[in-house]
């Protein structure tokens, strides 16, 4: 018997890295010794006292049972607390702030609360693909805006003004971005959040990357004005090297949370209580872990820039984030270069084009790679990289 699958399902691609970590687990099966630096999956522990939080938790009566869809009270004014201390910025923990399963569901469920079929999307081009794919997802449009390297990876408002904007009702912006690492500006911001007010869009902000070699988190929920069409998404995944746990949290004016608490109530249970208890340490941390954490992160990147030199890249330096975004040399094109990489030299780099079409050209590399594995990704280009430059360029022609 032969069920077809929804339409919906026609317009969107099984997501690159659930593909490609096949082949490359494939390859590392085989005996190949892979060494992975695509993906952004923080490779250290958490916090001890995380840990010791949900190691303590599961032993609570009544820990098992299904909790609240708005998450524990005590985790809501964690979060507050965090967004006090960390940003300069005031939540009211009864209705400003909702804890999710991770802040990509998060995408899911604000396209799901706002977007009808026909609605146009702002995304980022290059920007997480996830924001392309849940909008098509939902039956609406994504309409492409462009970062480039040139602009300082910023959109230019002042075309995207010129568009007919009619039918836009949400705008994705992520800084410090990803792919590019670019940091993004208070006065960058102040600008988005009017332009959103003056053609009523939805602004939301994906910000899981605010203390990753960043001496300068933003909320866009501090921007004057910024609560009337605002929301900002946060994880505790790259922070607190909790990726695996799927804790987020999305925030914003008490009417937008309630229309995305509608979303939420009827697809989960809420979270384990355990879970709750561990991320209510995370947010309590001292200081002494962003530090700890920087200085690791700090050493690796490093170390990302002698290897990315030694291919011939060009890269900012100043770039915020747990990536490396590098410019291959001699208009080489990404995709053929990472699958040398790949399979010459089993070392696995993302693409840039996966990214979007302003990504072609780039190739970016993860620093959630131990130092040691780095150094070996160094060791086995040895001085190759214009045997490496000649092969591929001999490809393109």
């Amino acid at each position: 018997m032969n069920i077809q699958t929804a339409k919906r399902l026609d317009t969107v691609e099984e997501y690159y890295f659930s593909t490609k970590l096949r082949e490359v687990r494939e390859l590392a099966s085989s005996g190949k010794p892979i060494l992975n630096m695509a993906i952004g999956s923080p490779d250290l522990d958490p916090p001890a006292e995380v840990v010791k939080a949900i190691q303590e938790a599961v032993l609570k009566q009544g820990a098992h049972k299904y909790q609240s869809y708005q998450g524990l009270p005590e985790l809501r004014e964690a979060i507050a607390d965090f967004y006090k201390t960390k940003y300069a910025v005031d939540l009211n923990p009864k209705n400003e702030i909702l804890p999710l399963m991770g802040s990509k569901e998060g995408v899911m469920h604000i396209s799901l609360a706002y977007l009808n079929e026909g609605d146009e999307v702002l995304v980022p081009n290059p920007g997480y693909p996830t924001y392309t794919s849940v909008t098509k997802l939902v039956g609406a449009t994504p309409v492409f805006y462009d970062l480039v390297e040139e602009n300082g990876w910023e959109p230019d408002l002042h075309s995207l003004s010129k568009r007919d904007l009619s039918k836009v009702k949400l705008m994705w912006i992520n800084y410090p971005h990803m792919p590019t690492g670019a940091s993004g500006s208070v006065e960058m911001f102040q600008k988005i959040v009017d332009f959103a007010k003056k053609h009523s869009i939805l602004l939301v902000k994906d910000n899981p990357y605010s203390f990753i070699l960043n001496d300068s988190p933003v909320s866009i929920l501090s921007v004057p004005g910024a609560r009337e069409v605002a929301l900002e998404l946060n994880s505790l995944s790259k922070t607190f090297n909790m990726a695996g746990w799927r804790v987020g949290m999305v925030s914003g004016s008490s009417d937008k949370i309630e229309a995305i608490l509608k979303v939420k109530s009827n697809m989960d249970s809420g979270m384990f209580q355990g879970i709750q208890k561990g991320a209510i340490a995370a947010l309590k941390i001292s200081n002494g872990w962003y530090d700890k954490m920087n200085a690791i992160y700090a050493e690796r990147r490093v170390l990302i820039w002698e290897l990315a030199s030694k291919l011939g890249c060009t890269f900012d330096r100043a770039a915020k984030g747990m990536f490396v975004w590098a410019k291959l040399p001699n208009g080489l094109e990404a995709i053929p270069f990472t699958d040398y990489v790949l399979y010459k030299k089993d070392i696995f780099v993302a693409p840039g084009d996966i990214f979007g079409s302003n990504g072609k050209g780039y190739i970016r590399f993860s620093l959630c790679v131990s130092k040691d594995n780095i150094q070996e990704a160094i060791q086995r280009f040895g001085n190759q990289e214009l045997e490496l430059n000649n092969e591929l360029m001999n490809q393109k022609a």
